[in-house]
């Protein structure tokens, strides 16, 4: 008999947390998280999305053990702004037992219906900063800090169970050395002076704080038009800025500002922790935290995080600016692998941005929807 338990204890939450650790023990493309980062994460006191989102989390339970888990979501910005009467479900793990999925999918089903929404949609988080999909092509690599991973028998149990494709995402990667830099040194001279821009470059973090709410807002504007987007808050920039940036390589963070220093296009990269994460196994001591730092300085492979341009901008080749200072920091550091996150299969406009590197798509996911 399986039976579905709420969570509301934290020694609950972290057996919620822990789950994916046993069920992808032996697997050694599933990337862990840090175990206190996701327990924060989840906790309504620390995490500012439950300003405007609740959210519910159930475990299923076979024989006295831990089958399944499962968060249920309810994002009001996209509900009473938005007017997309969605239910959201993420963090959707379980055993390949089809009875441990659908009682877990029924949960949230029933809390879509009283909530009188009209479709659920997942795996996804709580904001398009989260992580999305279900993994259906390329399982034979690693994942990444910023991915889910699962076993390849999760796109079958949804679609038993009348779920159908909602959004396709692809991701793809490509050497470094596919980078050339003459064209994009010549490129960018000619985008800079057509459009009075420069680049801006860092190397310490504290000279870059002072410009993320900016960063976030531009985000925020080059993001609207995309199916799901639900902006950032003030108070998630606060959070964001305190949890992660002083943690990415100010290096690493390039922007392109006007003639009046307005902000009009950044990118986030990031080093992969993907091998680093597997050695700290979910906790930061007391070794963790040295396989981070060193993944931070001496990685060679780089995850191309975010890329944000005002609408004024885009399709105006400013990218070719971002480019060539990611090619001179790039060079330096001595990189082979340009690695790309999970981008929307339609989203025409970001395919050509990376089209002159000759990416290869070696992974694909989905969110799949049920009508309520």
């Amino acid at each position: 008999m399986i039976t579905i338990k709420e969570v509301f204890s934290k020694k609950e939450m972290k057996k919620f947390v822990l789950f994916p650790f046993k069920l992808y023990s032996k697997n050694p493309y599933w990337v862990p998280p840090i175990i206190n980062d996701e327990i924060e994460s989840f906790d309504k006191t620390k995490n500012p999305v439950f300003t405007h989102a609740v959210a519910r989390f159930f475990l299923a339970i076979k024989n006295d053990e831990i089958v399944g888990r499962v968060a249920a979501i309810i994002n009001f910005t996209e509900i009473n702004q938005q007017k997309i009467k969605k239910m959201r479900f993420g963090w959707f793990d379980f055993i390949d037992d089809s009875n441990v999925s659908e009682l877990l999918l029924k949960k949230v089903e029933e809390i879509g219906r009283e909530n009188q929404l009209e479709y659920m949609e997942g795996p996804m988080g709580f904001s398009n900063l989260d992580k999305v999909g279900v993994l259906t092509y390329g399982f034979d690599h690693i994942g990444t800090m910023i991915t889910w991973y699962n076993h390849p028998y999760y796109k079958n149990h949804l679609e038993k169970l009348g779920f159908s494709v909602e959004k396709e995402y692809i991701e793809s990667k490509f050497p470094f050395k596919n980078v050339k830099p003459e064209p994009l040194v010549k490129a960018s001279r000619i985008i800079k002076k057509r459009y009075k821009l420069t680049a801006l470059n860092f190397t310490k973090t504290k000279d870059l704080l002072p410009l993320v709410d900016e960063m976030f807002d531009l985000f925020n504007e080059s993001y609207a038009s995309l199916p799901s987007f639900v902006p950032i808050s003030d108070v998630q920039k606060e959070y964001f800025k305190k949890k992660y940036i002083s943690f990415i390589n100010p290096e690493y963070i390039k922007f392109v500002m006007d003639e009046n220093k307005r902000l009009i296009a950044f990118a986030i990269t990031m080093p992969s922790f993907s091998k680093a994460l597997q050695k700290a196994k979910g906790k930061l001591f007391p070794t963790g935290v040295f396989h981070l730092l060193r993944a931070k300085k001496h990685s060679k492979d780089i995850i191309f995080y975010l890329i944000g341009i005002h609408p004024k901008y885009q399709n105006k080749g400013v990218t070719a600016i971002i480019f060539e200072e990611y090619q001179k920091t790039f060079a330096e550091k001595n990189i082979q692998t340009c690695i790309r996150t999970p981008e929307l299969a339609s989203n025409i406009a970001i395919a050509n941005v990376w089209k002159n590197f000759d990416p290869v798509i070696y992974k694909k996911r989905c969110t799949y929807r049920k009508d309520l």
